[in-house]
């Protein structure tokens, strides 16, 4: 028995970047999360998007294709864990209150503070505080650009990784405009 399917006439990378940018529940994009191939090749694995997307718990599987030398994750899926989440939490949390914003990660700093020889786990939480601080310095059209931290436990609890995350974040609805003189 042959079973056929047909994917949308989009890209399945762009398939993806368009469920990242619009507005969606939470548990449709945590399922997109999990099925998007770079985080699910690498074994990243999204447990839950809090409600609003004040946050996400995210584990990070130890398996033979994440493996390095020294038998611990390599280093390169543990940056792949860190580096979209703040994005796209702040993102879907300001789309849901009506704000058309760009956001994206900045710059990343990891400290690898023990060999990750189990599986990892994080969680992220976006305070009331940050968002607020976050609005404000959008409603006066300003960029908001400001450190986050990411901390990652093993299944034992001892912490392996800590990561320090800039994000930018910019409202679409202000645009700086040029201004050309003719002589």
């Amino acid at each position: 028995m042959l079973i056929s399917f047909s994917v949308p006439n989009i890209a399945l990378s762009g398939f993806f970047r368009y469920l990242a940018i619009m507005r969606v529940s939470e548990n449709v994009l945590k399922w997109a999360m999990r099925l998007y191939p770079p985080l699910l090749f690498q074994r990243i694995w999204v447990l839950k998007f809090d409600k609003d997307f004040r946050g996400v718990s995210v584990k990070v599987n130890k398996s033979l294709v994440n493996s390095n030398y020294n038998n611990s994750i390599f280093g390169g899926t543990i940056f792949a864990a860190s580096d979209p989440f703040y994005p796209l939490l702040f993102h879907q949390l300001l789309t849901h209150k009506g704000y058309k914003v760009r956001v994206w990660m900045k710059a990343t700093e990891i400290q690898f503070l023990k060999p990750a020889w189990k599986d990892l786990f994080f969680t992220i939480a976006i305070p009331e505080g940050v968002i607020a601080g976050v609005e404000a310095t959008l409603r006066k059209g300003e960029k908001y650009i400001k450190i986050h931290p990411i901390t990652m436990y093993d299944k034992n609890g001892e912490i392996c990784v800590e990561v320090r995350c800039e994000i930018y974040i910019r409202s679409l609805e202000f645009t700086e405009t040029k201004t050309t003189v003719s002589i």
